[in-house]
């Protein structure tokens, strides 16, 4: 049973391709559906990128809208890190644990700010 004070979870996904001006939210939600949304991308090898401020920012944008021109940066930033993540390690994803500078590949303790 979860404890009364404990804040739900939210998750965001975004989706983005070359022909797309910027990055859309395809999925948002909170308490069980943020864990299924977190679920489905870890079964599907997506990697999960955990920011509280950067979640509460995207819950504003509406579903399949492209996300606010004062947060490219931060996700072009954020899609350069998946990026060199994907070409250093093709088999097993990693995570992003919490943390600006805190990365891990789901096993507890291990971490490699300088990737």
């Amino acid at each position: 049973m979860e404890k009364p004070n404990t804040p739900l979870q939210n998750a965001v996904a975004l989706a983005y391709n070359a022909s797309q001006a910027a990055p859309q939210v395809v999925a948002k939600g909170r308490g069980l559906v943020a864990e299924a949304i977190i679920a489905r991308a870890r079964e599907s090898g997506v990697y999960v990128h955990e920011s509280k401020e950067l979640v509460s920012l995207l819950m504003q944008v509406e579903l399949d809208q492209q996300i606010p021109p004062a947060l490219y940066r931060t996700v072009a930033e954020l899609l350069a890190w998946l990026y060199r993540i994907e070409n250093m390690q093709l088999a097993e994803p990693v995570m992003y644990d919490t943390g600006l500078n805190n990365y891990s590949n789901d096993s507890p303790g291990e971490s490699d700010p300088t990737r």
